[in-house]
């Protein structure tokens, strides 16, 4: 199964980010991207890619014992930015240092637990909200109506093994469909070295 490993904003936060998302859609070019869902929305910390069955029940004691050392984070999604003409997202703002410290932590519990991991980039905290079609598009006017948002503060408090569903219909537009496999409360404490 396709895993990564993430932190989900509560529903309230993503429609906060929908109302923007939803006056970018209306933008010269919108149909250019290929928007991604609300349901879909998450803030990647280690992305695994396939990983076989029987590796799950190791994976999932390591990422246990993970998010057991993270203490809950304070969050909030802020401005946008983009991967090259690519990618178009919105940042967050807050516990950066502590989520970075999450991301290092499941990226190393999915490499303990035997799945071969890419190698390691430092974590750029990010939810993406739209791929290029064709992989290249001018993203300026989307970046300056992004660019001003600011999300209201959340408490990030669980640890998510996701399972990405890959579409399989052919349909232009269909999306990943995104399940929850588990779940870890962040139990840390601040400021306890990590």
């Amino acid at each position: 199964m396709r895993l990564f490993a993430a932190v989900v904003p509560p529903s309230a936060r993503q429609d906060e980010l929908g109302h923007v998302v939803d006056r970018l859609h209306r933008l010269p070019g919108a149909d250019g991207l290929r928007w991604t869902s609300r349901p879909g929305w998450h803030l990647t910390l280690a992305f695994m890619g396939e990983v076989d069955e029987e590796l799950l029940p190791e994976l999932r004691v390591r990422l246990a014992r993970a998010a057991h050392r993270t203490p809950p984070l304070a969050l909030r999604l802020y401005g946008g930015g983009h991967f090259g003409r690519r990618a178009l997202w919105t940042g967050v703002a807050g516990d950066l240092d502590e989520l970075r410290l999450l991301a290092e932590r499941a990226d190393a519990a999915a490499r303990r637990a035997g799945v071969p991991m890419d190698e390691h980039r430092r974590y750029q905290a990010h939810l993406t909200v739209a791929r290029a079609r064709g992989g290249d598009a001018d993203l300026r006017p989307f970046l300056d109506e992004l660019g001003t948002f600011e999300g209201s503060r959340w408490e990030a408090g669980e640890l998510t093994l996701v399972r990405s569903n890959l579409p399989v219909s052919g349909v232009r537009g269909e999306q990943p469909r995104y399940e929850k496999v588990d779940g870890w409360p962040l139990e840390g404490t601040a400021g306890r070295p990590g």
